[in-house]
């Protein structure tokens, strides 16, 4: 059994593999009546396509062909949608050999010690980030409706190796770090597919040149991703299993090379004392806000209404041109590979959008399956 099935309300399912006929998507709960703008979409799409020179040489054109569920002015009819995606350059001969000498850091063994030589994938398979292409599909639309109701999501690379980039004003929540906040989403949601996602242009020209450089030595690199949503009111979500950390976390971990996740101060939460770390709160404009966000817009599961606030950790591409050891399943016997194919140097520049799309599918099925209790607090009284 294969599960590629996210959310309780608005279920989103991906189908395909990296090298078969064509990948895709379906999703459930979604609005009827709501309009897609699908330029906009196709646009949002294009920041995940390969367009630099450290990007893997596969191109693929990401038109989603809509199926069911969508006009073809892209408004939605409460049914289920479908989107497909065909893959037109494939080079499935490129993996011949990993089919019985699994690569270091893929999937490949874990997946034949549960299924054995029952599961022939080619190429990463259904475990590829080619399948990021229609969680893009579904999490484009999701940021279209999360924005109708007031609801921005932003993210840009954090870290890649020794390059940082400013970080989001977001510990303080005072009104001036929010002012500031808008400023940054609007300079990356402003930003060309094409370009690289950073707030500070210097960390983008390194970044350049240690891809260039990792390129020529046929190496790879991870990175850290910052994505924030602003807002989102009080009160959404639920505790334990289904809290907003755990759901987000979930999705997020859909993303292949995602390896962690912390929301707020995090880890270094760990070096804060109680009066450090606690979030205190003031009356602003009639509502409660807390004044710094420590929490990552997010105590006992349920948002606090500040923005909801987390970084996450991918690996380095998995796919390096150096010899690796590893063993021939048939044989059992130690073989050493070095890896065929086309790859990237880095995921990072092209997940954020994966991470965009992630979240706002989080953020959408929550706001359906658990809206804030406008009344809750009436059962104090």
């Amino acid at each position: 059994m294969m599960t590629s099935t996210f959310g309780t309300t608005v279920k989103v399912s991906i189908f395909g593999e990296s090298h078969a006929p064509k990948i895709g998507c379906k999703i459930g709960g979604l609005p009827a009546g709501f309009t897609v703008d699908l330029h906009e979409l196709k646009t949002f799409l294009q920041r995940r396509s390969s367009s630099h020179p450290w990007d893997t040489p596969r191109k693929e054109i990401d038109d989603p062909k809509f199926i069911s569920g969508i006009s073809a002015k892209g408004t939605l009819d409460g049914s289920l949608l479908t989107a497909e995606l065909p893959n037109n350059n494939i080079r499935p001969q490129d993996y011949s050999d990993t089919k019985i000498v699994p690569r270091p850091g893929h999937a490949d063994f874990s997946a034949w010690a549960k299924w054995g030589d029952s599961y022939k994938q080619t190429g990463g398979g259904h475990f590829s980030a080619r399948l990021t292409a229609p969680l893009c599909i579904a999490g484009g639309i999701a940021l279209q409706i999360l924005h109708a109701q007031g609801i921005t999501i932003a993210a840009h690379v954090l870290k890649i190796k020794d390059v940082n980039d400013t970080p989001f004003e977001l510990v303080d929540n005072s009104v001036e770090a929010n002012k500031l906040l808008v400023l940054q989403m609007n300079q990356l949601l402003q930003t060309a597919p094409q370009e690289l996602p950073f707030l500070d242009a210097q960390a983008g020209e390194k970044t350049r040149a240690l891809l260039t450089q990792l390129r020529s030595e046929k190496n790879t690199v991870g990175g850290i991703i910052e994505c924030v949503a602003t807002g989102v009111p009080a009160g959404i979500g639920c505790p334990h299993f289904h809290g907003l950390e755990n759901t987000i976390s979930a999705a997020v971990f859909g993303v292949p090379a995602v390896k962690a996740i912390e929301f707020g101060s995090g880890m270094n939460v760990a070096n804060l004392l109680g009066s450090e770390n606690n979030d205190a709160y003031e009356v602003r404009n009639g509502a409660v806000v807390p004044t710094t966000n420590h929490a990552g817009g997010i105590l006992g599961g349920i948002s606090t209404g500040a923005p909801i606030w987390f970084r996450c950790a991918l690996k380095p591409i998995s796919s390096i041109g150096l010899p690796q050891n590893s063993v021939n399943l048939q044989t059992m016997k130690s073989e050493q590979l070095v890896v065929q194919g086309r790859h990237d140097i880095t995921a990072v520049l092209r997940a954020v959008p994966c991470i965009e799309s992630a979240f706002a599918l989080a953020l959408l099925d929550t706001l359906y399956s658990w809206p804030s209790e406008q009344n809750g607090h009436d059962n104090d009284k």
